[in-house]
Parts: C-alpha cells; structure tokens; sequence
C-alpha cells in the first residue's frame, strides 16, 4: 500500500466506528479486517483487497454503473435502469421491449446492446502520484500546469494500453492530491440477454423512486462476448462469450435483518470533503436552478411527443434519467434545509485555519493554498453560471458538428501524444458510436422544441452574460421575438444533411478543408465557433490548474487537521471500484410520528400497489403466481411470501447502480439500485440514522426467472436447480 493511503485509513482507523460510513478502496481492506470480523464478515479481509480474488475479481464496471459476472461464460447482471438504454435502442413501435420485456432463449438471439456499451473488467491500480505531479509540474501554475499534468498521464495511459485490449485511466484522489492508474480489460461487444417488462423492471415508476416501501424488479442481464481468440473485438456473430475467471456464487437462500452485507461497485461521485461555499453554492443555487431546468425539460418532451409514439420512445430513456436526476435533486434540497451542514462546514473551514494560523510552519505551508482556493472556486461558479443555458440551448446537431470539426484537426496533429485525450485515436470507436446511436434517440421536432424554447430563456439574459460568438454561429440576437426564433432554428435545421446517419458519419473522414467548404448550416456554425471554443477551453485550463494545485494543498491541510484530530478521512468516490460494508435494516429515526420501515416487502405489495394503469401497471402472469402462491423454493417463511426489496445501512451514491449485495461469505444476495428521498443528502453529508439502500432481493430476481419468465436455460447457466 502507498504510505499515503496507508497514513489516512491509520487516522481513520483510530477515530471511534460511524456506523457503516464510508466507500473503502480494495487496497484499505486488510487494515480493517478487525472491523470487517465484527460486524460478520466470514471471508479473509486480506482476500477482499485482491482485484484477482473472489469476490472482486467478479465485478465490473459498466461505465456509470455496476455488474457482476453471475456465470462463467460472460453472463453480466445489473439492472433495469442500467440496461434501459439498450433496451430502448432495441425497441421499436412494433415492437417495444420496454413494454414487452426481453427474454433471448438462445444466445443466438441476444442482442447487440446500445452503441458504445462497455464492459470494464479492472485488472490493477497503480499509485502515480509522483510521475503525474513531478518536481517540475508542481512548480507550474494555470494552464502550463493543466498541460503537464494531461501531458504526464497521456504518456502514462499510452505505456498502459500498449498491453492491447485494455482501457487505462489516471484518476485523481482528494481533489488531485492524488493520483491511479486504473487498467482495465475493455470488452466492446456486449449483448442483451434479459430484461423484464417495464411492469416488473421499473414498477412504481417516477412515484417510487426513491420512496420506501418498494416493490421494484430492477435487475437485467447482459452477456460479454470476444474474439475467438479469447480478446476483446467489436461486434461481431463469429465472436463467442468471454469465460471470466470468477463469477459470484448465489445465496438462493436469502438473507434476514441484521445480517451482514457488503457492497463491491462503481461509486461515481459523492462531496463530503467539499468547501463551505462549494456547499452554499450547490444547494442554494447549481440545484434549485437544475431543478427548474430539468422541470421545463420535461414539459417540452412532453409536448414535442404528444400523439407521437415513434418520437417518444427515442426519448424514453432521455426522460427516464431525467426524473431520476430531478427527484434526486428535489430530495437532497429538501433534506440540506432540515439540517445545519452549511453552518457546520463554515465552523469546519473556521478551526481549519485556526489551527494552521496556530504553528510558523503549518502557515507557510498551507495558509496561501487554503485562501487560494476559495478564490479559484469562485471564478469557477462564476463561469458556470454564464453557461448555464448553453448546453440546453444547443440543438444537438450543432454538438455532433463541434465534436467532427475538432476530431478533424486533432487528426492534423502528427501523434496522438499532441492530441487532446479526447480526440485520440483510443476514442475514435467511442465518437463514432455516439454519432451512430443519435438516430434511436433524437427527433427534429422534440430537439428543435427544445432548443427554441431555451434560446428564448437565454437571449433574455444581460448582454455581458451571452456568448456572442455562439449567438452570431447561429444566427440569433437580442430582440427576437419567438416566432424569429423558431423561424432562423426551421432554416438551420433544413438546411443541415446532419441528421441524416450516412452522411452525419461520412464527416468523420473529412478533412478540415472539407468543413471550411461546406455549407452546411450545422458545420458552417461549428466551424465560426471553433477559435471562441479553444479560448474558453484555454480559460478552463487556466482556472483547473490553479484549482489543482490550490485544493490539493487544502487537502492535504485538511487530512493532518483532521488526523491530529483522530477524525477519519477517506476519499470521496471518484468512479473507481470501492467496498462499503453494514447490516440488513430498517430504521425508523426521520420517520413520521409511530411509522416505522421494515427491511423487506414481498410479493403481497406488488398486487396491492397494482393499478392496471402507468406506473402501477404489473404483468398478468406475475400476478396471477402471486394470487396462486406459486412461490417456489423462495418464500421466506417469516413473510409468507417471497421477498422483492430490503433496505440495508450500506453507504452507496450513484455509479453503484447495479452492485453486487453480498453476504458474510461473499455470495450474491441483492442488487443494489437506489437510496431513500430523505437521505441523498449522504453525497454530501452522512446522516447513518437515515442512510439506506434500496436493493432488489436475490429471491426475487430468481422467482421471477422461473415462475415468470420461464427463463429455466438462464437459470442452469446461473448453476440454479
């Protein structure tokens, strides 16, 4: 373990336990092994820090959310709401698997999953601090410091990736004070094996999310598939399952409350080390505006969609994330003024400087850094609060010809060591495949609906606050009525062979020449808004350097604060792999007066929360197995009936979607899927009397394949009698 890391688990380690606080990298196991075997852990805690050891060595990344291999021959299980895009792109008005289901009795029959769709096997992590902010790199400021550092882990990801087949990373740790690389096998050709009804898989819809009690099925399979030579390959029929070295064991027989349970997964992002006015800013401002934006986002698809089937499936996945976010914002705003964490924060960056204004030493050292980065926050709010209808205001096509306008003169470059890290040659695949997948999910009204309506929103703003450049690319100014609006958006839009799939792709072989030439109306304007974008692309990388450097010494000031403190300090989750550990339970602290949650529902709440109707709307032959008792080998006796949801302590944000729930043994028991309304605040601020998770039961999962779905083949790949 790197002296580093080891140094902030000892200052956790030594502060008294917080419940089951905390997302641990692999690496910071074994030093809790004491911990882990009182709370029940039966596995070796050494074992657990291993990528190559079971159980991590069978969890993967799928690039924003969490699976497992649950076989050896490539079967991947995850969620619904993971897999829903793939389901959407499958779906047609003729046929629409969102509604139907998905149930491949061959593999033959499996489909190709949305392009793009990955799956992440991760092989090793190696601490690069050092090689990342060398002794010259940590004497640069601004955007020669951005620079070296983008420079540095270039060369760091093109050492990596020369073993061919693997994606490599180089991820920063409290706030860049740190630095990984994560190597990864990349698998490109991934398959939809299985996914239930909408009725099943997202039951409770919008109303639920985020709501206890809860009755949802959302769990689906994918497969991953390589070459024959066992390597990761695109797409294609010749290509056969990938056999992974471990894949989980099932735990068919359930679990109960207060048993142990852990969770291995993904966690994109939570804040808990964030300043006060980081903090102040994000609840006071950055989420109530989202929350307006994303509210007249959806009234627009809305409207754009009415009467159109065809158009609204393209956007059901768009409005599905949509919700998601929305009520996930709603509920941390909600929480954040019950509780006192702006003024707790404020009190926090208060005795942090007073201790290092306390010692000559500490002063110098991190005194400048400390004021720094209050500052460089502020620019930073400032720039995205100009912004904040720029994206919304771009119709998509525009996006499409900003990226193929620059991938084309990032080609000029003479290596891929002088591209940007987003336009070499690793990520060309990935930007094809975006440009690809625009035509299942995009539809001219609902865009140019969009677009207008934010323009509208965006032109009324003060003049100092607009982008004149983006305003004059597309023909728009101060003054326009509406109807003038939609009228130059009508003629941007018929005058553009962008949405036309042959020809959108066609432009990733052009020139730079060719766009200059064009007259395009989409390319036209991407190419008068090229030098506006690299200044402000060259503003952002003066303000990350200073940022960098400026928070990483706050961290590394507020780590030995806190540590001479004895207060524990791990890092936030960043999207690399981390375990979390706690208990099956309910709670009833934050609850309306004498109501209390139980751990689990069962089978009794899907009939009785069944309507017929939207969201409530179960399928017939769930129903009636449940009104026949047909429960299998999975009722639990102490319910009556089989299990479908159960809360648990562990501490999980997003990106954890689809993780694996394992007992004290490391066997699969649940999948991991949501949190409740009244604490998402834990991103921000751990609250252990109200942190839950939402998982869907194992059992369940299993009834469903077998009394449901028929899915008997499925099961026997699972090893499941």
């Amino acid at each position: 373990m790197n002296p580093r890391f080891a140094l902030l688990l000892l200052s956790s380690l030594c502060a008294p336990a917080l419940a089951d606080e905390g997302m641990w990298t692999p690496s910071q196991l074994p030093q809790l092994a004491g911990p882990l075997r009182s709370a029940g852990l039966e596995l070796d805690a050494t074992q657990l820090s291993r990528l190559e050891d079971y159980p991590l060595g069978a969890v993967v990344s799928l690039g924003g959310c969490t699976g497992s291999f649950a076989s050896d021959a490539g079967l991947v299980v995850t969620n619904h709401h993971c897999a829903y895009g793939s389901i959407q792109y499958n779906s047609t008005s003729e046929r629409n698997l969102l509604t139907l289901g998905f149930h491949a009795k061959a593999q033959a029959d499996e489909l190709p999953a949305a392009p793009g769709s990955r799956i992440f096997v991760t092989v090793a992590t190696t601490d690069v601090t050092d090689r990342v902010i060398d002794r010259r790199t940590a004497r640069l400021a601004g955007r020669a410091r951005t620079l070296a550092i983008e420079d540095h882990e270039k060369q760091l990801v093109a050492e990596c990736e020369r073993d061919k087949g693997h994606r490599c990373n180089v991820v920063a740790f409290h706030g860049g004070l740190e630095y990984r690389l994560v190597r990864q096998l990349e698998i490109r050709d991934v398959r939809l094996v299985h996914a239930p009804p909408e009725g099943v898989g997202k039951f409770g819809g919008d109303t639920d999310n985020w709501m206890w009690p809860r009755h949802t099925g959302d769990f689906t399979f994918y497969r991953a598939y390589v070459g024959k030579d066992g390597k990761p390959a695109d797409f294609s029929r010749d290509n056969v399952p990938y056999r992974p070295r471990l894949h989980l064991k099932l735990a068919p027989a359930g679990i109960k409350e207060g048993d142990f349970v852990m969770v291995a997964g993904y966690p994109g992002r939570t804040n808990r080390h964030r300043l006060a006015s980081e903090v102040g800013y994000t609840f006071e401002r950055a989420y109530p505006e989202f929350v307006g934006l994303a509210t007249t986002q959806l009234a627009v698809i809305d409207n754009a969609t009415k009467g159109r089937d065809a158009a609204a499936l393209k956007y059901a996945s768009t409005v599905a994330s949509l919700h998601n976010t929305l009520k996930n914002r709603q509920g941390m705003i909600a929480s954040y003024r019950q509780t006192d964490l702006l003024d707790r924060k404020q009190q926090e960056l208060r005795e942090l400087k007073a201790w290092v204004q306390a010692d000559a030493e500490r002063t110098q050292r991190f005194a400048g850094d400390i004021e720094a980065v209050e500052a460089v926050i502020a620019e930073r709010q400032a720039v995205a609060r100009r912004e904040f209808l720029l994206g919304p205001s771009t119709p998509r096509l525009l996006g499409a010809s900003r990226t193929l306008y620059r991938l084309a003169n990032e080609k000029q470059k003479p290596a891929d060591s002088a591209r940007k890290p987003a336009f070499q040659s690793r990520n060309w695949p990935r930007i094809r495949q975006g440009l690809e997948a625009v035509d299942r999910r995009y539809d001219e009204q609902v865009d140019k609906a969009l677009a207008a309506h934010f323009l509208n929103d965006y032109l009324a703003l003060p003049a100092e606050q607009q982008n004149k450049a983006f305003l004059a690319a597309l023909g728009v100014r101060r003054g326009m009525t509406p109807a003038d609006i939609d009228s130059r958006l009508t003629a941007l839009y018929q005058g553009s062979r962008l949405g036309i799939a042959e020809d959108r792709l066609a432009w990733l072989e052009r020139d730079v020449d060719a766009f200059k030439r064009s007259n395009d109306t989409f390319i036209r304007a991407a190419v008068a808004l090229y030098d506006d974008d690299r200044v402000r692309e060259d503003q952002d990388d003066e303000l990350d350097g200073k940022l960098q450097r400026a928070y990483a010494n706050y961290m590394r000031a507020l780590i030995a604060w806190k540590d001479s403190r004895g207060e524990p300090v791990y890092p936030d989750a960043n999207g690399t792999l981390r375990i979390t550990y706690g208990k099956v339970a309910g709670r009833t602290a934050g609850n309306a007066d004498g109501v209390a949650w139980t751990a689990f529902t069962s089978l009794r709440g899907i009939a009785a929360k069944h309507t017929g109707t939207g969201e409530f709307d179960a399928p017939d032959n769930q129903l009636a197995a449940i009104k026949a008792g047909v429960f299998g080998a999975y009722e639990d006796p102490q319910l009556g009936s089989v299990p479908v949801n159960f809360l648990s302590t562990l501490d999980i944000t997003g990106g954890n979607s689809g993780s694996p729930v394992l007992n004290a043994r490391g066997e699969l028991v649940g999948l991991a899927f949501d949190g409740t309304l009244d604490a998402v605040l834990s991103d921000w601020d751990f609250n252990p009397a109200t942190t839950r998770t939402i998982a869907v039961d194992l059992r369940y999962v299993l009834w469903q394949l077998q009394v449901v779905d028929k899915a008997d083949a499925l099961l026997r790949e699972m090893g499941v009698p």
